[in-house]
């Protein structure tokens, strides 16, 4: 699974562009963020959790992690 075209997807889904996005991490990271910076590090796969809490938040996701529970034999 490649994490930067699951992002494109939702983002298509949620009628959302790059560039939306890129402004939205702007605004949240209070620096510019570019749509080439964007698209090169979902590309690349190297984009970081704060990040990605940002890109989902924007597209109305949220991040959850669960323990996983192992049943041992």
């Amino acid at each position: 699974m490649n994490l930067g075209n699951e992002i494109k997807k939702l983002a298509i889904d949620n009628s959302v562009t790059l560039t939306y996005l890129a402004e939205g991490i702007s605004r949240k990271k209070g620096k510019h963020y570019s749509v080439q910076n964007l698209s090169a590090k979902l590309k690349k796969g190297t984009a970081n959790l704060n990040e990605l809490v940002i890109i989902m938040e924007i597209l109305g996701y949220k991040i959850k992690f669960e323990k996983e529970i192992s049943t041992k034999e």
